[in-house]
């Protein structure tokens, strides 16, 4: 009677190194289980317990005070727009935006010179809802009105009452929500479950950041406690909602929980020895005059933290896949041979990716280097400047815990596969052969792959 043997060593299939999804994963051991829920467990709870202590029950009512976002404001529409001669509606008063200083730069001679337009806008929502009011458009503003369109108008009660609208805004909702839906609808045609699942715990990570992260720092607690406690809420269910409930999932969560805390020692420790206060702009100032008592640059801290999360997600969890599908390729592999494997594809994975995390902040502060550039200042002035030097601090601090992220998931991860014997999973003695046994011929070295 011929017995078929099965080679123990297929051919490794290098795994896609962007991937989060190879299907199943192949369940551990009971007391690998074990050893991942006595970590993961305590951690989860004390999670929940941070929610429940810190949850702030809203945001702290306060008087607006008219300045910047903290306005009043309706929805209107502009009903009519009328040409005129600017000198005749002494058009250097007013500002399309509602804001005087958008006027900045102009002389008066421009201001009263050439063809404006009056623009009628009807409020449409609100306790004025059907009042008109007018807004004088400048030839040389950077927003110009036309009949039809939707706008946002900010209401001051204390001016006189007809000065107490003016436009604000464009009102952007309808082409924003179309965009909204068919990012919904291309995630879903191409993730199909995991596509849907993924949405859904976008929607409950905003969730997390709008009615717990956002008030509990107004409130006054401690933003990097507060944003500790939301970045692993929101780590949890998104992992676990996206990817299963499994050790291959908890391998990620591990490895994003220790990256993510040593972001928080190096902000923590470089935010305070570079003197950064996060007080940098009209918004901050706005946001440390009608809140005194948040700490701003705990406030930094909190976004490094939280703005560092999703990128870890994804180097965390595709790193390892990697572990994983080296292992079902060739179960002979130890735990050294699988790290050095899967550190190959990591470090593909850093290069990309730091690179995006650069780019993408140096994009979100294009205009502001461009004023540096124009102001000709040296690349020392501009790196020393507390607008830039927060920006660097972000950018290098998440950067190397993203670049840590990979030695330590790949790492467990290993540990974890290694440590699964096949003893321990009643694999049977005559189908573990020794590593260098050769592949039965005819199959191409394919063999089955043994059932976990």
């Amino acid at each position: 009677m011929t017995t078929r043997q099965q080679p123990s060593a297929p051919p490794s299939h290098p795994p896609h190194g962007h991937s989060h999804s190879h299907g199943p994963a192949a369940p551990v051991s009971r007391h690998l289980r074990k050893v991942i829920a006595a970590v993961l467990i305590p951690f989860s709870v004390a999670v929940v317990v941070g929610l429940a202590v810190l949850w702030p029950g809203g945001a702290p009512p306060h008087e607006r005070s008219g300045v910047g976002f903290d306005r009043q404001t309706q929805q209107a529409t502009v009903t009519r727009v009328e040409k005129v001669d600017c000198s005749s509606v002494h058009a250097q008063g007013q500002s399309p935006t509602g804001d005087p200083t958008a006027q900045q730069g102009t002389t008066d001679e421009q201001k009263t010179s050439g063809t404006c337009e009056n623009a009628t806008i009807r409020i449409d929502s609100g306790k004025d809802k059907g009042r008109t009011f007018t807004e004088v458009v400048q030839p040389d503003s950077p927003r110009q009105l036309h009949e039809g369109q939707k706008v946002i108008a900010a209401y001051a009660p204390d001016a006189p009452k007809d000065l107490q609208y003016s436009v604000t805004d464009v009102n952007r909702k309808v082409p924003m929500v179309l965009l909204a839906g068919i990012f919904a609808l291309a995630v879903v045609v191409v993730g199909r479950m995991r596509g849907v699942m993924a949405l859904v715990a976008l929607a409950i990570s905003f969730l997390v950041l709008t009615f717990f992260i956002l008030p509990a720092i107004l409130q006054g607690s401690n933003p990097l406690i507060v944003a500790v406690v939301g970045a692993s809420a929101i780590m949890l269910i998104a992992l676990y909602m996206c990817h299963g409930l499994t050790a291959r999932t908890s391998v990620a969560v591990l490895g994003t929980l220790v990256s993510l805390l040593l972001i928080g020692l190096l902000g923590s420790l470089f935010i305070g020895w570079a003197a950064l206060t996060g007080n940098t702009d009209d918004n901050t100032g706005l946001i440390h005059g009608l809140y005194p008592d948040i700490d701003m640059s705990g406030l930094l801290l909190a976004g490094v933290i939280i703005g560092s999360l999703g990128v870890l997600d994804d180097v965390t969890v595709t790193q390892t896949s990697a572990v994983w599908e080296l292992h079902e390729a060739n179960p002979t592999l130890g735990r050294r041979a699988l790290y050095r494997a899967a550190i190959r594809i990591g470090r593909d994975h850093i290069a990309s990716v730091v690179n995006t995390l650069v780019l993408a902040y140096a994009g979100a502060a294009l205009p502001l280097l461009l004023l540096f550039s124009i102001a000709q200042s040296s690349v020392t002035d501009v790196a020393n400047s507390e607008l830039v030097a927060e920006e660097i601090v972000r950018t290098l601090v998440g950067s190397i815990g993203l670049v840590a992220s990979v030695p330590v998931t790949t790492a467990l991860a290993a540990l974890v596969v290694s440590a699964d014997r096949p003893e321990k999973r009643n694999d049977r003695p005559e189908t573990r052969e020794p590593a260098t046994a050769a592949p039965a011929p005819g199959r191409g070295g394919g063999g089955r792959r043994r059932k976990r």
